[in-house]
């Protein structure tokens, strides 16, 4: 018996609220574009880094798409020229996240 049933049967009126869990790349206000997403790991300082770059939109919609996807992976990163920089080999990852959100992702290298 999971956690689900267990509820139902302490609380037997009360009806669940739908999750709001799936939110993609539309809800946030987001321009999708029809180019893919250049995702690719280089070697900088002798550590490794993600960079996502390709996106043709705003800026400010870019920003919003770094932060979520350094908040998804907990880790640090920045937005400079253009470009997604994420700290860590996190390709596998990324491409997923943002073939969710709707995007088309490219991978370029190893």
């Amino acid at each position: 018996m999971d956690l689900q049933d267990q509820l139902k049967n302490l609380f037997p009126d009360h009806e669940p609220e739908p999750s709001e869990n799936t939110e993609d790349a539309n809800d946030l206000g987001i321009w999708m574009q029809e180019d893919p997403l250049i995702c690719k790991y280089e070697k900088r300082k002798g550590k490794p880094i993600t960079i996502i770059e390709g996106y043709t939109g705003a800026d400010s919609d870019f920003k919003i798409l770094s932060k979520e996807l350094k908040k998804m992976l907990g880790v640090g990163g920045s937005f400079k020229k253009e470009k997604i920089i994420i700290q860590g080999d996190y390709r596998d990852k990324i491409m997923s996240f943002l073939k969710d959100k709707g995007f088309k992702v490219k991978r370029v290298g190893g």
